[in-house]
């Protein structure tokens, strides 16, 4: 029996001084029963717990972690950084880099403002695209997350033209009376948005591959419609690549589907792990932003040094240069997986060998499994269903996850602590590390 007495004792002294005794509701494995663990060191793809457990770990700090936890060059750049100051609330040299660096990687950015965190990256870039377009309504997809600011916090309606309805207490309903939800994946139920809402629909926001009700793909065509349909309407198109920019290829989930959107945001993996957020698009759309533009936002962290040490050195590390190499043709990004290769060819090897792992290990035995992935993310449900929306999603049996998570966390494998939470790899993940998980699958599955 692994012992977690250590775990055991700091969250009951965090029962009493933090909400719930956690920071982030998914940490406190309400979804799973049980209770939360504490690491006290990660290194490479494996994190270590207070009372000396070693896991392997496909959370990732929820995916900022692609080169593993701990890398050299992020920790080294970090340091150095630290000793000429923590935060100057001045421009600094960085953040002139990394804007550079991300309107070099990224044909659709042309100007990129730094922020904090994903939700406020999303939050800005509503309200940039609100008081670009001049219009009220933003469109949003069941299942697909964007932070926690109050317009977005909506969970469906009874249909396609149903304005949506606080999903947490503290948000009045008139805050998202201009919130649209509607399903993933489901372009006739798009259409019948714009028919209904004329000239009144700011943009659309999504995030490309929904990775916050587990993980599933958008059917072939389905964003390439929603392209053309925003363009057809003079609303924008906002891609919310907090999760899949620079993971899914080096320019994110709009290269590797060769879309253009007009916004974009991004987070996570640009601060190597520390706190940030960033959006931007278009110029003449990023300069209706203050000082120059009517739309106001501002943060006392925004381009914060340390983080953007981080970031660069995550990004350097994952191939990128000031040389604009990408290219926004589908058909090339598709073919060759990623521009570079090694890095992102390296993410396909681990994805491919860990999926076809766990489709046998779950025929073996007899569990019926839909396992969804795309590049270096992945999902596996509980269902025999194909899982392309958050409705399909909820058809998944969450009692057996439930068990199956606590008998992986028992083998030594760290999954997402919900059903419907995304997995990430890492380059520092191994061959060793994927048999090892496929094993302890087989295993648990059996007994499940």
């Amino acid at each position: 029996m692994i012992s977690r007495a250590r775990s055991e004792q700091l969250f009951a002294e965090a029962l009493k001084h933090i909400p719930g005794g956690v920071n982030s509701p998914v940490r406190a494995f309400r979804a799973v029963g049980g209770q939360p663990f504490f690491v006290n060191r990660a290194s490479g793809a494996h994190v270590f717990d207070v009372d000396g457990n070693e896991l392997i770990d496909y959370v990732g700090t929820w995916g900022p972690a692609i080169l593993g936890h701990a890398h050299p060059k992020v920790i080294a750049a970090v340091q150095q950084a630290a000793v000429n100051g923590t935060s100057f609330g001045i421009p600094n040299p960085y953040e002139v880099t990394m804007a550079k660096l991300i309107t070099s990687i990224v044909p659709s950015v042309k100007k990129v403002r730094m922020c904090n965190s994903g939700t406020e990256a999303c939050m800005s870039a509503i309200r940039l695209a609100r008081g670009f377009t001049r219009r009220d309504k933003i469109v949003k997809f069941d299942g697909c997350y964007h932070g926690h600011a109050d317009s977005l916090l909506v969970k469906a309606g009874s249909g396609a033209l149903t304005f949506g309805h606080p999903d947490s207490a503290g948000v009045p309903a008139s805050f998202t009376q201009h919130t649209i939800v509607l399903p993933f994946n489901d372009e006739e139920a798009v259409k019948a948005a714009f028919a209904a809402n004329q000239n009144q629909i700011a943009g659309i926001i999504i995030e490309p591959v929904p990775g916050n009700a587990g993980l599933y793909l958008p059917r072939p065509g389905y964003l390439e419609f929603l392209r053309t349909v925003t363009s057809e309407n003079g609303a924008l198109l906002i891609f919310d690549e907090v999760m899949t920019g620079f993971r899914l290829a080096l320019g994110g989930a709009q290269q590797r589907f060769g879309i253009t959107p007009d916004l974009s945001c991004f987070g996570k993996i640009i601060g190597g792990g520390l706190p940030v957020g960033a959006f931007g698009g278009r110029a003449e759309i990023m300069d209706c932003l203050a000082p120059l533009g009517p739309v106001y936002q501002a943060g006392t962290l925004s381009g914060n040094p340390l983080a953007m040490a981080a970031g660069l050195a995550t990004l350097e590390g994952l191939g990128a240069t000031l040389t604009p190499t990408i290219s926004t043709s589908k058909d090339k990004a598709m073919s060759e997986g990623c521009e570079r290769g090694t890095v992102y060819e390296r993410l396909e090897q681990l994805g491919s060998q860990l999926e076809a792992g766990m489709r046998d290990a779950a025929k073996s035995a007899g569990v019926s499994v839909t396992f969804n992935r795309c590049g270096s993310m992945f999902c596996g449900y509980f269902t025999s269903e194909p899982v392309l929306n958050l409705g399909d999603a909820m058809k998944s049996d969450r009692e057996r996850f439930k068990k199956f998570f606590h008998g992986m966390l028992d083998a030594g494998v760290y999954l997402a602590p919900s059903q419907f939470e995304a997995g990430f790899l890492s380059v520092a993940h191994s061959e060793s590390d994927m048999e090892t998980t496929i094993q302890a699958a087989a295993k648990v599955m059996k007994n499940l």
